[in-house]
């Protein structure tokens, strides 16, 4: 029998390594790509992160502050209605005296004996009249005689009024209940009609005045409750009692007042206060300032994740705000505010979201 011709050992070693190259290069390879790689990012993992947080809309009362000042409900100047010596002034200034107490006397020099003499005079006329009138039905005195008569006692009585009248205008009592602040006259001095003799305050009910600007005319009406901010941080409780229907002319804002109690009287009328105008409580979202961004088109707003995960940009109105913390409504009731990697993603972005506490364990 023929023998098979036999490779060189070289070629046959040759011809191994090849085989061996080849099934290194492709069956290893498909024993690899059977599985993914552990390190190979995922979809989710590729996303840019951002902190979120779910803010809740809660009710909150705004209020408005405006400066203003504090001023006496009530405040007159006592002036005198005749000319005439004081004769008696019996309060001192800064007494507290009551409704219709007397301030202040002027010598009323013949008043009294004049007035006497008109009430005799209207006496006698009566008693004229009377008895005309008698005759009159005995057709003993004529029609022209009893109208005469009449006129004559219309007279007196006029002429009486009038005394009374001048001799009232010489006691000058109070028109309220409050304190004499001012007395500008003492015993013996002469005054003229008109003239300023003190002037009288009644610091138990006060106005506290400022101007609304007139964006907020809409915020604030009557009745609403303010508290009135003393300097030293004292508060007064009272509520708006006029908003005034046109604005003024050089500032355009409204005159506003809050009537407030003093019952303590303290003296604080003329001084400043700030009025803190509490509004209707309404839906809103207490947020950081910092969460605040402007759009393209510079509308105020805050950016948020919906439910795709999808970066959103909502407007906001903004009630108020201070350093540490912003109320703003426009939101929805329940909403996923980015805090954290906002200013590195756009609306229309789709984000991976994770809370502060995914972002510590992470850490």
């Amino acid at each position: 029998m023929r023998s098979r011709p036999s490779l060189p050992p070289a070629l046959l070693a040759l011809l191994l390594g090849v085989g061996l190259l080849i099934w290194l290069a492709f069956g290893d390879t498909q024993r690899f790509q059977s599985q993914a790689p552990a390190d190979r990012p995922t979809d989710r993992d590729s996303l840019p992160r951002v902190e979120v947080s779910l803010s809740r809309a809660q009710p909150h009362s705004p209020h408005v502050r405006l400066q203003g000042q504090l001023e006496a409900r009530q405040a007159v100047d006592l002036r005198a209605r005749r000319a005439g010596t004081v004769s008696e002034l019996p309060h001192a200034q800064g007494d507290r005296v009551t409704d219709g107490e007397r301030l202040v006397t002027l010598d009323p020099g013949d008043l009294p004996a004049r007035i006497e003499q008109a009430r005799a005079q209207l006496a006698l006329n009566d008693s004229e009249l009377e008895g005309a009138r008698k005759l009159s039905g005995r057709n003993l005195v004529s029609n022209n005689e009893l109208l005469r008569l009449k006129s004559e006692r219309a007279t007196s009585l006029a002429q009486l009024a009038t005394l009374r009248e001048d001799l009232d205008d010489t006691r000058i009592d109070a028109p309220f209940a409050g304190t004499l602040d001012r007395l500008d006259v003492d015993p013996g001095d002469y005054v003229q009609i008109g003239e300023t003799l003190g002037q009288l305050v009644d610091i138990e009910r006060l106005d506290a005045k400022a101007w609304l600007p007139q964006r907020r005319i809409d915020d604030v009406s009557e009745g609403m409750p303010s508290a009135v901010i003393l300097l030293d941080g004292r508060r007064l409780d009272g509520r708006v009692s006029f908003l005034a229907s046109r604005a003024d002319d050089a500032t355009r804002s409204y005159p506003l007042e809050v009537r407030v109690s003093n019952p303590q009287r303290l003296r604080i009328a003329g001084a400043s206060a700030t009025l803190d105008i509490t509004l209707p409580a309404r839906p809103a979202h207490r947020i950081s300032p910092a969460l605040l961004v402007l759009d393209e088109q510079g509308h105020l707003g805050v950016k948020s994740v919906d439910d795709d995960d999808t970066v959103r940009f909502l407007p906001i109105e903004l009630i108020s705000a201070d350093a540490t913390q912003a109320w703003v409504g426009g939101l929805p009731d329940e909403v996923r505010l980015i805090t954290l990697g906002g200013g590195f993603v756009e609306p229309g972005q789709r984000v991976t979201p994770v809370t502060a506490d995914e972002t510590r364990d992470a850490s």
